[in-house]
């Protein structure tokens, strides 16, 4: 998923698609692990896709943040 389309969404749901793609790793995990993964790509883009969600939510947290201090 793009950055673009991860910042249209609000912090819960972005919190919810983390979750949802960590359950996913976890699952590709075990099917490397039991050698059933046939595209193991898949691990490497669903850990950059849980990295930009939680990047964009940090951003926020600190943009919060800043504005809190300028008040």
């Amino acid at each position: 998923m793009k950055a673009r389309e991860l910042r249209e969404l609000s912090d819960e749901e972005l919190r919810q698609k983390v979750a949802e793609w960590k359950r996913k790793l976890l699952n590709l995990r075990f099917q490397l692990a039991s050698g059933q993964l046939q595209n193991t790509a898949e691990i490497k883009k669903t850990k950059r896709d849980i990295a930009r969600a939680l990047t964009i939510l940090r951003e926020r947290e600190l943009a919060r943040q800043r504005e809190g201090s300028r008040a």
